[in-house]
């Protein structure tokens, strides 16, 4: 059988390795707070304005935009090694359980892939390797979700994952 990791990796492309070179570098150390934020502000300012794909916009329709903002940057942090806001406010991040409410396609995955890689690089703060590692994370984990979301629908049991994991090593 093949595991939720390994469908990540064929649909998305990424190596295992390259969507964990996160965890050599401590993203948050070397980008801070703010960048996260502004990360996360800026990419779901997008996602919210998306004009092209209204289907797309309106996965986000019963979430208030602070809120994803907030979510997302506070789990970037805790994952690139930074304290574990998300889990003190949130608990666990259980990626896959989180996003159950959502149609977690490879439509999706992609749209969702694409708005990331704009506010990446609209983010001057960020230097290229770190934008490489972070997309090869997002990119893995993407597809991880839409593995977990055809997992769901199968009504199987889904196991814990390393792409919500803290990363105690860089904290």
């Amino acid at each position: 059988m093949i595991s939720l990791q390994q469908k990540a990796s064929e649909w998305s492309g990424v190596d295992p390795n390259d969507a964990f070179a996160i965890d050599s570098t401590n993203l948050f150390e070397k980008l801070g707070l703010q960048t996260f934020i502004d990360l996360s502000t800026n990419f779901y300012n997008r996602v919210y304005d998306d004009e092209e794909e209204e289907w797309f916009r309106l996965i986000f329709a019963n979430s208030k935009k602070e809120d994803a903002i907030q979510n997302q940057y506070e789990f970037l942090v805790q994952r690139m090694g930074g304290p574990p806001l998300y889990s003190q406010r949130k608990g666990h991040p259980a990626l896959i359980g989180r996003h159950r409410p959502f149609p977690v396609t490879h439509q999706a995955a992609e749209r969702w892939l694409h708005h990331m890689q704009q506010a990446l690089d609209s983010i001057s703060e960020i230097d290229a390797d770190s934008k490489i590692k972070m997309m090869n994370f997002f990119r893995h984990t993407a597809f991880f979700l839409v593995a977990g979301d055809e997992l769901k629908k199968q009504n199987h049991v889904v196991p814990p994952c390393k792409h919500g994991a803290s990363n105690p090593a860089a904290g």
